[in-house]
């Protein structure tokens, strides 16, 4: 190629941000266009000039940021799949569904669908370095809509996570205080002398009171909306704040914030951990929470749920998986990365059900004891009225130091002795396992069981605080994740947008479309937005994602581009992972959940102030269309744009190079001719009039080994086409 030509010596051009590869190649005599490994034609064997990789470094693209460090990269990953749900969803699911038991499906699904799919994630978006949108755009245009859809999901989602966060910081100002004010209920003064307590609180707990009434004063059904709550619309614009602040400079600042937030919850679960075993009753929750229901294992449900976790759990699907390895070295290892992180977030899992039910073994205990109390007493009122004989009572037994074993016995002499008449009684059976059995989970578990198991620790408020800094931070991991998954998007299709402005636009726009979920009635919208806006998308979006890469693009040319990124070729598990099981996982996920929605009620859990307690209530017409609608309008760019691709209608992002890019490739490009590499020229079938050495071709095989590899969706043209490097006639994707 000529020294001058205005590609090798990237010369300002008067054409658009983006420029057609045709436009490029007419600027000079033909060009090797293998600079994109993943192009159909790159063989495992042909090899990059010495020093100099095939495609730009992350260095070398100009404005395209980069990790400052492994480290840095993963806690980001880490802290993106590392969220709430470890804490107050897996171990739910983990009691609701056989204790140890569980385990053993949620781990055989991490290895079919987690790994492989996570893994699918990290490998396209380092490829490609772009984020949601660009790349599957590049994989195959017509499915361009998967990552709008991804970015549809993740604006959802931040809507109502980041309120959640901001519930967590009201909670944590509310906890530099001794007593805590959840730690006991209201007086409230009657007559100007009489003092009573809150009834709402009597006839539930302080911490149900505080949390519904002093907290989200929660109206008793959605279509009350009760206005704004000015305590947490102070406690939401916080939490954006916040979030505003750790992603102001994309990468850069979100990064560093990113060493304190992925770390900072583990030495809180750790210290947790170790401040719980200390506690009576601990080993009973620990013990109960690990006891295997081994028959729970062929119950289906088990293993939807387990499925749903698993995908959830690693943010599949998001595009902050995506957007996170776009800013990745094009060697990176990618594959040693999916399996940290999945291992990572899976004894986070552990950890945190050890934490959780050692707390709430604990509290069990608290409980019991109280409930031996009052009944105890009963029983002494029925022995001083005569209703009760003293011979019914065990002579060993004392009252002023009665067990629960001790209760125990007494409880059975009565009941076989007084059957006709015991319900008249009211006494409770106080058996520890059915306190142990309560599942409580997300806010109930976090604001509700937890507080109130705190409030019975030595130095409570010190406690209370580690506590939901620890939720801040994990919120603040995910949202982080979650932001990125939107702005990297948006920049990279219009790099000209300062990110600044674009993050700061985003939290503003965000902040007020989250006043829906700071009225009074906010968190039945809340709990609607997290039931419809996520699942059933996410699913049909990473089901496309792994259609697109293993079916359309070809799974063994799929594993070629990997040979050639990472140095060697991924084990033949992924190939059968990608090509059939993933696949079919997600299809039978899919079809549960839509039966799931089907035969369920669509509904949610009402505080009716009255009876001081939750009540399922329907979703009144117009709060129906409203949940079915965000679910329609995270699928619609699906069907969208690929209509509008199929006919035309929309211009065809997949031959599209950005500024960066294109001026990564320009230089690579002159590196190659100093280097004097042997170089295949890419053309219409024409040899360059100055043919340079073409390097040995090896197909590839795929796992059997037993045929080369073909391009049998025609992907970009109408016929099946060999991937060799005799037969490109154009650079069909950028992958």
């Amino acid at each position: 190629m000529p020294k001058n030509s205005k590609v090798t010596l990237g010369l300002p051009h008067s054409d658009p941000v983006t420029e057609s590869v045709a436009d490029l190649l007419t600027l000079a005599e033909p060009l090797d266009y293998k600079s994109s490994r993943m192009s159909m034609g790159l063989s495992p064997g042909a090899q990059p000039a010495m020093g100099k990789g095939l495609l730009p470094s992350p260095g070398d693209e100009e404005g395209r940021p980069a990790w400052n460090s492994k480290l840095q990269y993963i806690l980001a990953q880490v802290g993106f799949s590392v969220g709430l749900g470890n804490v107050w969803r897996f171990p739910y699911l983990c009691q609701k569904n056989g204790g140890g038991a569980y385990l053993v499906p949620y781990f055989i699904l991490l290895i079919l669908i987690g790994i492989p799919l996570f893994f699918l994630e990290l490998a396209v978006g380092q490829r490609i370095r772009r984020g949601s949108i660009g790349v599957w755009n590049y994989v195959y245009p017509q499915l361009g809509g998967i990552g709008v859809s991804s970015l549809m999901v993740c604006g959802f989602v931040g809507l109502y996570y980041n309120v959640i966060i901001g519930w967590s910081i009201f909670y944590f100002f509310q906890s530099f205080q001794y007593p805590l004010p959840w730690a006991e209920c209201p007086i409230r003064v009657v007559n100007g002398s009489q003092a009573i307590i809150e009834p709402e609180c009597e006839k539930s707990s302080a911490t149900t009171y505080f949390w519904y009434r002093q907290t989200l004063n929660i109206t008793s059904t959605i279509e009350d909306s009760g206005g704004l709550n000015w305590k947490m619309t102070l406690s939401l614009f916080a939490a954006w704040l916040i979030v505003c602040l750790a992603v102001i400079k994309g990468i850069q600042s979100s990064g560093k914030v990113m060493y304190f937030s992925s770390l900072f919850p583990y030495v809180v679960l750790i210290c947790f951990l170790v401040r719980g075993l200390m506690l009576k009753g601990s080993v009973d929750g620990i013990a109960h929470m690990f006891t295997p229901k081994l028959e729970k294992m062929l119950e289906p449900q088990v293993w939807r749920e387990a499925a749903t976790q698993v995908f959830f759990a690693l943010g599949l699907g998001f595009g902050g998986v995506i957007a996170f390895s776009s800013y990745n070295k094009r060697d990176n290892n990618c594959h040693f990365d999916a399996a940290l992180v999945s291992i990572i977030n899976f004894i986070t899992s552990i950890l945190a059900t050890l934490v959780v039910f050692a707390v709430l073994g604990f509290k069990a205990n608290i409980m019991n004891e109280k409930c031996v109390v009052e009944n105890a007493e009963k029983i002494l009122g029925y022995l001083n009225t005569g209703v009760l004989s003293h011979d019914l009572i065990p002579p060993h037994v004392n009252f002023s130091h009665l067990s629960a074993v001790d209760y125990q016995e007494m409880y059975g002499v009565i009941k076989t002795v007084k059957e006709d008449s015991f319900s008249q009684l009211g006494l409770d059976p106080c058996i520890l396992e059915d306190e142990l059995n309560k599942a409580v989970q997300g806010t109930g578990l976090a604001f509700i069981a937890f507080t109130e198991a705190m409030t019975h620790f030595p130095a409570s408020p010190f406690w209370s605080v580690m506590f939901f800094f620890m939720l801040i931070n994990l919120g603040l991991g995910s949202m982080i994740g979650t932001m990125t998954g939107i702005t990297t998007p948006v920049l990279d299709a219009f790099p000209k947008i300062r990110k600044e402005f674009l993050c700061v636009g985003c939290c503003i726009v965000a902040f007020f479309c989250g006043l829906l979920f700071v009225q009074r009635s906010g968190n039945y919208f809340v709990t609607m937005f997290d039931d419809y806006s996520a699942g059933l998308p996410l699913t049909v979006v990473v089901i496309l994602e792994n259609i697109s890469v293993a079916w359309i693009y070809g799974t063994k040319r799929f594993m070629q581009d990997l040979e050639d990124m990472l140095g060697f070729r991924p084990y033949s598990f992924y190939f059968y992972m990608w090509k059939y099981v993933s696949p079919a996982c997600l299809t039978v996920l899919i079809v549960a959940t839509v039966i799931e929605m089907a035969i369920s009620p669509a509904g949610y859990n009402a505080w009716v102030e009255e009876l001081a307690s939750e009540k399922f209530l329907s979703y009144p017409p117009w709060a129906l269309g409203v949940a079915y609608s965000l679910i329609i309008a995270a699928m619609l760019p699906l069907p969208c744009v690929f209509i509008a691709r199929h006919f035309n209608l929309l211009s065809d992002g997949s031959n599209k190079l950005s500024v960066s890019y294109r001026k990564g490739m320009t230089k690579d490009l002159s590196g190659l001719e100093e280097e004097n590499e042997s170089r295949f020229i890419l053309s219409k079938g024409t040899p360059s009039p100055s043919p340079s050495p073409m390097p040995s071709h090896r197909p590839y095989l795929g796992p059997g080994g037993a045929q080369e590899m073909t391009n049998t969706a025609g992907y970009g043209t109408g016929t099946p086409t060999k991937t060799g490097y005799q037969n490109i006639h154009s650079p069909e994707s950028e992958l």
